[in-house]
């Protein structure tokens, strides 16, 4: 193992050497479960995508990760911790991997304030595992001036390489929070100037999970069943554009709870009516956020648990001037893409590769990040 890891260091002849296994895992800010990918790579072109796994949270445990949102460094979160550690560790076992790719749980994100906080040891998760991790990758973007968000892009880029992309084309994830990646295909690198510009677009699944615990007591609307029953209230949604974050130039990045007034803007409606509202707030950010675009893209390529929802994708479908398609219409997963980012950044860590640039979080220049915990 630890010549595996060596290897994963080195140049040959001023060239990436081979490319190696990494498994990546992911819990978002859905708070839904953990999802692991393999994904064979460089670190800079994708080779192969390998087996992946999903491990739920429990009712219990998505209790204790929503209790603690919001919570930094010093408070009081050994229980929270545990949650994140158990659940990493049964989601990561059963496969074979030369590196592992560990984001943790995002629970407070203030770029511009306190920095950035995802809930995880990789130190102890590696020791655990008998694998070399990497983790933390955001600290130093943030650190040198950056949003620390989003960091697929880079994976993005190469998603679009191995589609045999040849005009510029967007990724959109539908997440707890939204973000939008465009990529020019024809750049040689993606840290190069022009190949990227992402963001977050704004809310998406967070605040209308929180609508179906509040109002039914149930994680999510499933299928969009109940926000197909009910009517989009225009007053509402107007106000919820008057929001300044949408007239920011990007990069930009939010916080899970960052426009949790929306749940007040639908507090006088019905719970269909307001459910219909709150999808309509999520695809209308992402319209605007598509005149940040250098060049209109030829496609929207839609991940994240959105892209399941028939009613977010129909309005989208309507509001934008491109196809709107999941990203299973060019072969990717969309419920692992995000595990996968996070193994390919894995091996741009331990290759000395940028992991983000001023397109992507706005850092002023190129910058890797994460620590690395051998084994």
């Amino acid at each position: 193992m630890r010549a595996a890891i060596r290897r994963a260091g080195e140049k040959v002849k001023g060239k990436l050497a081979d490319p190696i296994w990494a498994l990546g895992a992911m819990s978002g800010t859905s708070l839904d479960g953990v999802d692991a990918a393999l994904v064979l790579t460089d670190g800079v072109t994708i080779s192969e995508f390998g087996a992946s796994g999903y491990r739920g949270y429990s009712d219990a445990e998505q209790a204790v990760l929503r209790a603690a949102l919001g919570k930094w460094p010093g408070d009081d979160l050994a229980e929270a911790a545990e949650v994140v550690f158990r659940s990493h560790f049964a989601a990561l076992q059963g496969f074979e991997a030369d590196v592992i790719g560990f984001h943790g749980q995002t629970l407070a994100h203030e770029p511009q304030g306190r920095g950035t906080h995802q809930l995880g040891d990789g130190a102890a998760l590696a020791e655990a595992l008998g694998r070399s991790v990497v983790w933390d990758f955001r600290s130093n973007d943030v650190e040198l001036g950056g949003e620390g968000a989003p960091l697929a892009p880079f994976f993005h880029w190469a998603c679009a390489k191995w589609i045999g992309a040849d005009a510029p084309l967007a990724f959109l994830n539908l997440g707890g929070v939204g973000n939008l990646t465009w990529v020019d295909p024809l750049s040689t690198a993606p840290e190069g100037e022009g190949a990227l510009l992402a963001f977050d677009t704004g809310p998406a699944n967070a605040p209308i999970n929180d609508l179906m615990m509040e109002r039914r007591g149930v994680a999510f609307d499933k299928d969009g069943t109940l926000a197909a029953q009910g009517q989009v209230v225009d007053g509402a949604l107007e106000l919820f554009l008057e929001e300044g974050y949408f007239r920011k130039m990007p990069p930009k990045s939010l916080d899970r709870n960052d426009f949790s007034l929306m749940l007040d803007l639908v507090r006088e409606l019905d719970d269909a009516d307001a459910a219909a509202t709150m999808t309509a707030m999520a695809a209308a950010a992402v319209m605007q956020g598509m005149e940040h675009c250098p060049v209109a893209p030829q496609r929207v390529l839609v991940t994240g648990g959105g892209r399941h929802n028939p009613v977010m994708m129909a309005m989208l479908t309507s509001a934008l001037d491109c196809p709107v398609r999941p990203v299973e219409a060019v072969g990717l997963n969309g419920d692992m893409l995000e595990a996968q980012a996070f193994a390919y950044l894995a091996v741009r860590v331990m290759r000395g590769l940028p992991t983000s640039a001023p397109g992507t979080t706005g850092v002023r220049a190129p910058v890797g990040g994460g620590q690395i915990s051998r084994v």
